[in-house]
């Protein structure tokens, strides 16, 4: 019998209250495939910081690294807006997690179903089908960790701060090589995204797409884009892209872009893979839902889950190896979304379920 062993890292708000749901999901499919579920649970940004006086305490690194994959809800919130800007939960709890794993690649897909067309803001005649494109976004590198970082006076009293963007040829190839995988097993389209004609980052990174394309993958139909360009051409056209990938700052602004037009961010899951190998040999790797923690809505029961639902399938896709499982998650979600069923975000018109209802259809539907 398979042993699934993964962290549980639930965070805040409506954070717990979607990892609930997402949790019943997975138990049921476990006891319908035979599989055993073996998850430990940990604190997590504001709950982090609440109970153990940082947003990522070391107990909850400790159970991370003894599981195959973290399967994570949201963190951060007003309650802890006024601490100083490195204690915040989402960047003193993310941004390490991200680089204490070595999680350098974060694959979001831009899924809008066909009949959820009239939740997106672009006219249901430029998106008729709905919309299927993936984000592959490098994670560990450029501004957010470059150095120097750092914020200082002058000797004329004036105040200055500085960001570094830096890139390496060699995690360029690293997060190429998920794109070029992505890209095989769709439509044999990529895009590389960047700002070549004013960013020396870019200059490399778009001079290393198209020497590791010609060499490792000449079957697929390469294409380029600055960010500029490529944010207009998201909300004019989003499906002339299939898969794009790019650096850090660019996909975290395109990535929640696509978000907007895909309508709901409750219905967008994502992947971020390390470049480690779990006890499985298969990708150590964090998912988590594409929203936040939702506080205007936080304990009144009516978040959608489908989101974390999404992501608990793509770890098990990706960190297990289970692609049948997952791909029955994601076909019972879809089911249950289209066949009404659906959360006051997607309802339009129709009436709306609330967190708990929402993964009982699914678990229906499963």
């Amino acid at each position: 019998m398979p042993t699934l062993k993964f962290a549980v890292l639930a965070g805040d708000y409506i954070g717990p209250e979607v990892m609930t749901e997402a949790l019943r999901v997975l138990a049921h499919v476990a006891r319908q495939e035979n599989l055993t579920l073996a998850y430990t649970a940990a604190d997590v940004g504001g709950a982090g910081i609440d109970r153990h006086g940082k947003a990522l305490p070391e107990s909850t690194l400790k159970i991370c690294a003894e599981h195959d994959a973290i399967l994570f809800g949201s963190v951060g919130g007003p309650k802890w807006e006024k601490l100083p800007p490195h204690e915040q939960p989402e960047r003193a709890a993310l941004l390490p997690l991200r680089k204490h794993f070595t999680l350098f690649a974060n694959i979001r897909p831009g899924l809008l179903y066909r009949e959820l067309t009239e939740a997106s803001p672009l006219k249901t005649s430029r998106i008729p089908d709905g919309i299927d494109i993936v984000c592959i976004r490098e994670l560990t590198g450029g501004v957010y960790f470059g150095q120097p970082k750092q914020t200082t006076t002058l000797p004329d009293g004036d105040v200055q701060a500085v960001d570094t963007m830096v890139y390496r040829r060699s995690e360029i190839e690293r997060i190429l090589a998920v794109a070029i995988t992505t890209a095989r097993a769709r439509k044999k389209k990529l895009c590389s995204i960047d700002k070549a004609n004013v960013l020396e980052t870019s200059v490399l990174w778009r001079k290393t797409v198209n020497a590791y394309v010609a060499h490792h993958a000449p079957d697929l139909e390469l294409s380029h884009m600055y960010v500029d360009n490529a944010a207009m051409q998201l909300a004019r056209n989003p499906n002339q892209f299939d898969v794009f990938v790019t650096e850090n700052m660019f996909g975290d602004i395109l990535s929640d872009e696509m978000a907007v037009i895909c309508g709901s961010l409750g219905m967008l899951s994502s992947a971020s893979l390390g470049a480690s190998k779990n006890s499985l040999g298969l990708p150590f790797g964090l998912y988590e839902p594409a929203g936040g923690t939702a506080p205007d809505i936080a304990g009144k029961g009516i978040a959608n889950p489908c989101a974390q639902i999404l992501s608990a399938a793509l770890m098990l896709r990706f960190s297990f190896g289970l692609e049948k499982i997952a791909t029955r998650i994601e076909a019972a979600v879809r089911k249950a979304v289209t066949s009404g069923t659906r959360t006051s975000d997607i309802a339009f018109g129709t009436d709306a379920v609330g967190t708990k209802a929402m993964a009982d259809a699914i678990i229906a539907q499963l």
